[in-house]
């Protein structure tokens, strides 16, 4: 009788570990979805991003200086995309997003822009991505939060220590991008 119960304690005690290893995984697992889901978001930007850039370089008098900040952050935002490299990442898209806020700024001063179709198509479609963007970033920092709290807590941190799981980094914003924007020096 007291082996049969032995026998049962070990039973439910492996399948308690087996629940908390996969409960880690699917963790792990939404991490990486949520990734997944802002990385899509970025590629569709960054199609975006040289028409905006095409549209407006035909108005010879635009700010030639915004639009290639604008593309020099594009290509950080890429780089720190493909590299997988969330740090990176956050302060490129506070260059981004900081040019892309230039360009919207100062489109207002060229009538014929602003009114350009192709123009305000892209700056809506922009504009949307930006949005999607800002809610999948929440998404990806919840997941990461919850990754990193589970593989802490006892008894989970057993398990994630033998199996090498890893805390996430957030993905977090430039002191640029948190700060207010001056509107004084956009229209300078």
């Amino acid at each position: 009788m007291s082996s049969l119960i032995f026998l049962g304690v070990i039973a439910v005690a492996a399948f308690y570990l087996i629940g908390l290893y996969n409960h880690l995984i699917s963790v792990k697992h939404a991490v990486a979805k949520a990734w997944a889901n802002i990385d899509v978001l970025l590629k569709q930007r960054h199609d975006e991003l040289p028409k905006l850039v095409e549209v407006c370089k035909q108005y010879k008098q635009f700010e030639q200086e915004t639009l290639q900040r604008v593309i020099e952050a594009r290509s950080q935002v890429q780089s720190a995309r493909q590299n997988q490299d969330i740090s990176a990442l956050g302060h490129a898209e506070g260059m981004l997003r900081a040019g892309l806020g230039n360009i919207f700024a100062v489109a207002e001063a060229y009538p014929e822009l602003k009114a350009n179709e192709n123009f305000m198509q892209l700056q809506s479609r922009i504009t949307s991505l930006e949005n999607s963007i800002a809610d999948r970033r929440e998404l990806y920092n919840d997941s990461v939060n919850i990754n990193n709290v589970q593989i802490e807590l006892f008894p989970a941190s057993i398990i994630a220590n033998m199996f090498n799981f890893e805390a996430k980094p957030l993905l977090e914003f430039s002191t640029e991008e948190k700060s207010d924007v001056d509107m004084k020096q956009l229209f300078n």
